[in-house]
């Protein structure tokens, strides 16, 4: 289903190569002019700030929590009737390790609060949360596609592997500028978008 669009673009494939570019670039613009800062660790606030910042100039919805319920495969996220009381329990749950961090990240993919682009936002967000708490984040180039996507969707039974897999690509390099643009490429290449290179635009 073609999402509305501010653009007017009614054309499915022109749509995802117009987002991919302009989200994109403005992933590059939220690290380089330091609007990263303005994030609230771990608040469902500071999701919705990266979700506003990477797609205002594209969709209505940015930042906004969704009116419809939303599916993937035969999985459905949290209903509707409970996204809010959902949110604000996340809002609560500890982050003072990795354990925990991986824990509260889950339960918001479960929440998934947005129409589109919750993946490649709250990305972002699992890195400031690990940033902020145990000083390391995430070399997603390390992360295989396919065991990322099986791992985070069997987390919602059983959180054991995506918690494997993540801590195994655990980096100290927590202000690297080009581990922080390429790991944008990435998490879009989770998500099917890999026409343009973040550095490039």
């Amino acid at each position: 289903m073609l999402l509305k669009n501010k653009l007017h673009i009614t054309h499915q494939i022109e749509l995802a190569s117009t987002e991919e570019k302009m989200s994109k670039q403005k992933a590059k613009q939220l690290f380089d002019s330091n609007d990263i800062k303005k994030v609230q660790i771990g608040k469902f606030s500071g999701l919705c700030f990266i979700h506003s910042y990477l797609f205002d100039a594209i969709y209505d919805f940015a930042g906004k929590t969704r009116e419809v319920n939303i599916s993937k495969g035969d999985f459905r996220f949290a209903p509707l009737m409970y996204l809010k009381q959902s949110l604000e329990h996340i809002d609560t749950m500890a982050q003072s390790n990795f354990d925990e961090i991986i824990q509260k990240y889950v339960e918001m993919n479960i929440a998934h609060p947005f129409r589109e682009g919750n993946g490649r936002a709250t990305r972002i967000w699992l890195d400031l949360i690990l940033k902020k708490e145990i000083r390391q984040v995430i070399d997603w180039n390390m992360v295989d596609k396919d065991d990322y996507l099986s791992a985070m969707q069997r987390s919602v039974v059983k959180d054991i592997e995506i918690k494997f897999l993540l801590k195994e690509a655990l980096t100290n390099k927590i202000d690297d500028r080009a581990l922080f643009i390429k790991g944008i490429d990435i998490s879009y290449y989770y998500e099917g978008y890999s026409e343009f290179k973040t550095q490039e635009l």
